[in-house]
Formats: C-alpha cells, sequence, structure tokens
C-alpha cells in the first residue's frame, strides 16, 4: 500500500476517464464562448471578508464550509468556496464595470467546500461559471439560463430540468420576510432553527429534514408577495424561456445556498442522481456589487458542477470526451526505424495529428498491444525491410487493414488516411 493518499474529499482524474472530465468543462466553456463571454482567471484565495461579506455570514457556505487559515503575514485567507464574490471584486478592482456593459466573463476550475464528501459531492469541486454585470434585464437573465441548457444538451443529456422561482427585490423582500418571520415563530422549531429563522428566514425553507418541511407546508412564498416590476421581471425572463426552447418547471420554495440572489433564481437538477440532484444553478444579484464596494449595478450568473454533471453521464450511460491518447501509435523496428518515426511523428504532430511511440525497445507484439491500449485509429509500422522499400506500413486496428504510405511523404500519406 502506498504510503501517501489523496486527501479525503478530493476527487482525481486520470486516462481514460478524465477525458470525460474535460469534456464536461469544455462543452460549458464553449457555451459561455459562443455568447460571447470572456475568460477571467481568478485566484484560488481571497481576503475572507469577501466571503463573508459576499456570500453572507449565516450560509452554512460561510458559517461552516470554508477553508480559513492565516497566511505567514497573519493576513486571514480562505480558499475560494464560489466564484462569483471573486468576479466582482475583480471587476471592480480593475474598472470593468467602467466600459461596455454588460461584462460578461466565464471561469472554469477548483472550488473549495468543507462538508461530508459525497458521490459527486467533494471538498474539492469543480466548476465553470458565467457572470454577466452591469444591466437588469430579463432577456440576459433568459441568455444566461440557457447557455447552461444548451451545454448539457450538446454533452447529450436528456435527464436534466430547470426548476424556476423570482426571490424578489429590495422593494417587496423586507415585508416578505418579516411575513415568514411572524409565521416561523409560530412553528415549535428547535433552537438552533429559531436562531437561523430570526438571522435569515429563507434558509428555514431549506431544511431538509422532514419533520420541518411537514412544518413548513403553508409557509408563505416569495412569489405570492412581489412587487409589480419584479413580477414582470419574472414573467419577461419566463416568456424568454419559453422563446428560446428551454422547458422549465417553476419551484416557489427553492432557497439557494447564497445569501446574494435576488429575482431570477434557478437550479438544473438531474433525478437520477437521488437527493443530491443538483448539477448546477444561479440567480441575480442586484445588490452584491455595492455590496462589495462598487458601483450599484446588477448581476446574473450560474455555477455549473464538472463533477456532478460527469455523474449524470454516466446514468444515462453517455460516453463523453475522446478516450484514445492518440490517432496514430508508431512501431519501430530497429533503431534506425525509431529514429525515422521520431522526426515522422514531429512532423504530424505539427500537422495537429495525435501521435504516440512504443519507447523502450518493445517488440512487435508487446508494441502492438500497446496500440490497442492507446487507443490509436491506426498503428504505423516500420522495419528494416520497409526502409529499404521506402516505406511504412499503416495498420487500421479496428479493422485490420493494411495501407503502404511511402516514406517521403509520411505525413500527407497518414492525414489523408485519417480524413484530414
Amino acid at each position: 500500500m502506498t504510503e501517501f493518499t489523496a486527501p479525503k474529499g478530493i476527487p482525481e482524474y486520470y486516462p481514460p476517464e478524465s477525458a470525460g472530465f474535460l469534456a464536461v468543462r469544455e462543452a460549458f466553456s464553449d457555451a459561455a464562448r459562443r455568447a460571447g463571454y470572456g475568460y477571467i482567471e481568478l485566484p484560488l484565495f481571497e481576503d475572507t471578508s469577501l466571503f463573508a461579506r459576499g456570500v453572507g455570514e449565516s450560509t452554512d457556505v460561510v458559517s461552516k464550509e470554508m477553508y480559513t487559515f492565516a497566511d505567514r503575514g497573519g493576513r486571514s485567507v480562505t480558499l475560494r468556496p464560489e466564484g462569483t464574490a471573486g468576479v466582482m471584486r475583480s471587476v471592480i478592482e480593475h474598472g470593468l464595470d467602467r466600459g461596455q456593459l454588460p461584462v460578461k466573463l466565464y471561469y472554469s476550475g477548483a472550488f473549495f467546500r468543507y462538508e461530508r464528501p459525497q458521490a459527486g459531492r467533494y471538498r474539492q469541486l469543480q466548476q465553470v461559471g458565467v457572470e454577466a454585470i452591469g444591466v437588469d434585464d430579463p432577456a440576459l437573465d433568459a441568455e444566461v439560463i440557457a447557455i447552461a441548457d444548451e451545454a448539457y444538451r450538446r454533452l447529450g443529456i436528456t435527464g436534466h430540468r430547470v426548476e424556476l422561482t423570482s426571490l424578489g427585490d429590495a422593494t417587496c423582500r423586507p415585508a416578505y420576510r418579516a411575513k415568514l418571520q411572524e409565521f416561523l415563530r409560530g412553528l415549535p422549531l428547535d433552537e438552533e432553527t429559531q436562531k437561523r429563522a430570526e438571522l435569515n428566514p429563507l434558509r428555514v425553507l431549506d431544511d431538509k429534514r422532514p419533520e420541518v418541511r411537514e412544518l413548513l407546508a403553508d409557509a408563505p412564498l416569495m412569489v405570492d408577495h412581489l412587487s409589480a416590476e419584479a413580477k414582470d421581471h419574472y414573467e419577461q425572463v419566463k416568456a424568454h424561456l419559453i422563446d428560446l426552447g428551454v422547458r422549465f418547471s417553476e419551484n416557489p420554495r427553492m432557497v439557494r445556498g447564497l445569501d446574494y440572489y435576488t429575482k431570477t433564481t434557478f437550479e438544473f437538477v438531474h433525478d437520477g442522481l437521488g437527493a443530491q440532484s443538483g448539477i448546477g444553478g444561479g440567480g441575480r444579484y442586484d445588490g452584491l456589487m455595492a455590496e462589495l464596494g462598487g458601483q450599484e449595478l446588477s448581476g446574473i450568473g450560474f455555477g455549473l458542477g464538472v463533477d456532478r454533471t460527469l455523474l449524470a453521464c454516466q446514468v444515462e450511460g453517455l460516453t463523453v470526451g475522446d478516450q484514445a491518447r492518440c490517432d496514430v501509435y508508431c512501431v519501430p523496428m530497429g533503431e534506425t526505424a525509431k529514429r525515422k518515426l521520431v522526426e515522422a511523428a514531429g512532423g504530424l504532430r505539427a500537422a495537429g495529428v495525435r501521435v504516440d511511440i512504443a519507447y523502450g525497445g518493445k517488440g512487435l507484439k508487446g508494441a502492438m498491444k500497446a496500440a490497442d491500449r492507446s487507443g490509436a485509429r491506426f498503428a504505423l509500422v516500420l522495419g528494416e525491410r520497409d526502409l529499404e522499400s521506402g516505406s511504412a506500413q499503416l495498420k487500421e486496428l479496428a479493422t485490420g487493414e493494411q495501407r503502404e504510405v511511402a516514406l517521403d511523404s509520411l505525413v500527407a500519406g497518414v492525414r489523408e488516411a485519417l480524413g484530414r
């Protein structure tokens, strides 16, 4: 047994399964790029107060799940638990909000939350996110949701659905909050839940315990107490989603795990994953930039879980990503042949062909087994007789069909066989 293992709750992706991980991440990123979003690379850790203020001190993320530590200068820093607060900090710091609006950005990478590891829910989670900042337009809300929906569909996923609601705005949230607190004070809740109800009553609606959910059956819902403006915004979002062909269902009891959401709020779920069905989600956050010291600008975004989505692909029996390590596997028989194929591999790679070589002096049988394991379409075999005749043997591994390729036009011949 090895002396060292990966930390608990930290997934690792390695070939051939890592091809699926890359395919999911790229599908999300490509959908964002095609909608005009530019890439932003964020720090892995930030000032702890950024997340305390931006995410919300009453959230489980901040109060229970953050990896927080003092650096060597005595400053409190935190491994990023989510992406939106960091994006907003960067936009403010670099003045991106002083130019053309909306600012449209996407990011990808690892985020960190200290929670109980479960299938597809890790302490180091991988996400792709987008943020559209500076314009309060229902059509932009619909665009953000449609980007995610398209990415899931391009992967071949069919069992996902998007749940939608509105969490109101500054004109209707306070009155609803008071009404909800009044309702909750009349329930026989445990002490900790009572404290949560006073601090952030919306969080109580997210309680997963059956006995609490039963008590909340008649709780007032935000969608029934929207201001005229918030209601109109919500209706327009739904109309745009219908126009875009995005199927959705309304879930008035939805509560996201972060405090900054307002108005449009959504979650993508996949029932094939059981109780932990969420694979991505997001919403609008109209007061976040001002809370972090910037302009009074609105924004909307999402975070899509790469780990969770990869599980959804597996549940649906989808093989995503090219698990082949190369297109062509070179098999040299002898040192002279090896030198020639090393040169040819360089030329093929420069031409965009993925190439590997049987290093280490493998015999023909061992080299051909390695070629099969590589997932290559062709084996390019070169021996002493081939050198004398001026041609190599190109064997299609799936069919066994073999053809000769002239050594003086090797790159062109292999590319032609590959259909490139």
